[in-house]
């Protein structure tokens, strides 16, 4: 069993910046690949970073060039720099980690990006 906490959401200006971080305890961390996601309301949860154990992050096309997902495997953590925010960032973000047959969630960070 994996348990993941999120961290770092807020209220932040458009064109700011924030660092969610992602904790994972159980489970042998390097083996799952980690991933973000947000799910605005109204719609479907929708993928904005993966990484794999290796740590070579995937990002959304909405993402690239303002967001970057990165690992420590020694941490247990995950991160998410999100700079360059816009209104249609603000989501619930949840942390995601799978393999195999696995899938955990975390309970989710609000991120709000509002003036």
């Amino acid at each position: 069993q994996v348990q993941l906490v999120e961290s770092g959401g807020g209220l932040v200006q458009p064109g700011g910046s924030l660092r969610l971080s992602c904790v994972a305890s159980g489970g042998i961390f390097s083996w799952y690949v980690m991933g973000w996601y947000r799910q605005a309301p109204g719609k479907e949860r929708e993928m904005v970073a993966t990484i794999f154990s290796s740590g070579t992050p995937n990002h959304a096309d909405s993402v690239k060039g303002r967001f970057s997902a990165s690992r420590d495997n020694t941490e247990r953590t995950i991160y998410l720099q999100m700079n360059s925010l816009k209104p249609e960032d603000t989501a619930i973000y949840y942390c995601n980690a799978k393999w195999g047959n696995d899938d955990y969630w975390g309970q989710g960070t609000q991120v709000t990006v509002s003036a």
